[in-house]
């Protein structure tokens, strides 16, 4: 029997499958489903899967804009038509290939191919959602290179230094931008369910998959108050707040489109939980060490904020187990925007390398992304669909830079890749 790692979340149990929400023959809306990009040929989306996507959205969420408009011009014009900017432009659309691609690896998509695009995209927009939130929760100033939507608010209105009891005008809005994004995420998975005989078990899922995602960004939040979290706690807050709807449950999804066996599902559910676990932690080590440039934020933040992150919750146990009591203090004192100014980041950096932590969640990130690519090699998946998942794997949680990269922060900083902004988010 194997013995559970402590890296190893638990297995979320899914919801009892209720009825979805315009079953088969039922009516969606006034109009019934829309498809916005007529027949679909499965053909032509597997040779550019992104490009589909954003043909979805594009397409969708220009009408979208426009009943937004009819609502009220103001509110088209500054939430609605940026949200749906936010979702068409920008994003790797990692989550809606892994969707299309255990639905074609289970033999989905040569019917209904317009239903698996539909879902596909519904999972961008809810990859909206949480970025938006994430940015006012965190307090991030940049997202994707360019100024967060709350900054764009604030900026637009003057409003940036005027606090409300919930943040700013701009942070207040933009939850409501994010509101409106997780909405038409809704709008989209349920129009692709009508007439679909999988709409009851993928209800469910969508239905977990949202309460995970509130669920780990609550707990990542206490942990930010509180100030305490063990690495295994850490790793839980990860495992809901990422892995769940970024690599679980797009693959769960499409595979019971499909109608896949509850065998290959639950195969690709252990597949996304190792791969999304890696794919977090990879990002916890890109967002401390990385380039500002690749990543399109300043690194630090996690720092600056008091987050506590995977990495930072090792260097704790690893300091306290060799009895290093200065790196504690300076993990205590430098944590959260009172301690952690440039050179106190600097100094953390450093000791993230020489305690271990660093190389720790490096190898971890590794052994956790080749148990996922393992997983999806064993779902008896089609093999072209299998080799697009383990390739999409590889790439969005495999060991880069920001794991393996020698040498000290300043050594960083020389070879031209800064480490740290030195101010606030």
């Amino acid at each position: 029997m194997r013995v559970q790692d402590p890296l190893d979340p638990p297995v979320p149990s899914d919801p009892p499958e209720p009825a979805a929400p315009g079953g088969p023959g039922e009516a969606v809306g006034p109009a019934g489903p829309v498809n916005p990009v007529g027949t679909v040929d499965p053909v032509d989306v597997d040779r550019d899967v992104p490009a589909a996507v954003e043909a979805w959205l594009r397409e969708t969420l220009e009408r979208r804009v426009r009943e937004a408009s009819a609502t009220d011009a103001v509110f088209g014009t500054d939430l609605a038509a940026r949200v749906a900017r936010f979702a068409v432009t920008g994003g790797s659309r990692l989550r809606a290939e892994l969707l299309w691609w255990a639905a074609r690896g289970c033999g989905g998509g040569e019917s209904g191919a317009a239903r698996l695009l539909g879902a596909a995209a519904a999972m961008e927009l809810i990859q909206t959602c949480a970025l938006i939130h994430d940015d006012v929760m965190d307090g991030s100033a940049l997202r994707r290179g360019r100024a967060a939507l709350h900054v764009v608010l604030d900026g637009q209105y003057g409003t940036g230094a005027r606090q409300l009891p919930c943040g700013t005008f701009g942070g207040a809005a933009a939850v409501l931008a994010g509101d409106l994004a997780l909405a038409w995420a809704d709008d989209a998975f349920v129009e692709c369910l009508d007439g679909s005989g999988a709409s009851g078990g993928a209800y469910a899922i969508w239905r977990a998959m949202r309460t995970e995602m509130v669920a780990g960004q609550y707990l990542d939040l206490r942990a930010q108050a509180t100030g305490t979290g063990s690495a295994g706690q850490a790793a839980r807050v990860a495992a809901l707040k990422t892995a769940s709807y970024t690599v679980e449950r797009p693959l769960a999804l499409g595979a019971t489109l499909a109608g896949a066996p509850e065998r290959t599902v639950r195969r690709l559910r252990e597949a996304g939980r190792s791969a999304g676990l890696a794919f977090q932690l990879r990002d916890d080590l890109r967002g401390t060490f990385g380039d500002p440039a690749v990543i399109g934020k300043p690194v630090g933040e996690d720092l600056r904020e008091g987050r506590a992150t995977y990495v930072l919750a090792v260097a704790r146990e690893r300091c306290a187990r060799a009895g290093d009591e200065a790196g504690l203090r300076l993990l205590d004192g430098a944590a959260g925007p009172a301690g952690a100014g440039g050179r106190a980041v600097d100094r953390v950096l450093d000791l993230l390398v020489a305690c271990g932590a660093r190389d720790e969640v490096a190898r971890r990130v590794g052994e956790l992304c080749h148990r996922g690519a393992e997983a999806v090699r064993e779902a008896g998946l089609a093999p072209a669909a299998e080799d697009r998942i383990v390739t999409l794997l590889r790439g969005a949680c495999g060991p880069d830079g920001g794991a393996s990269d020698s040498g000290s922060p300043q050594a960083v900083r020389k070879a031209g890749r800064p480490v740290s902004t030195g101010g606030g988010r």
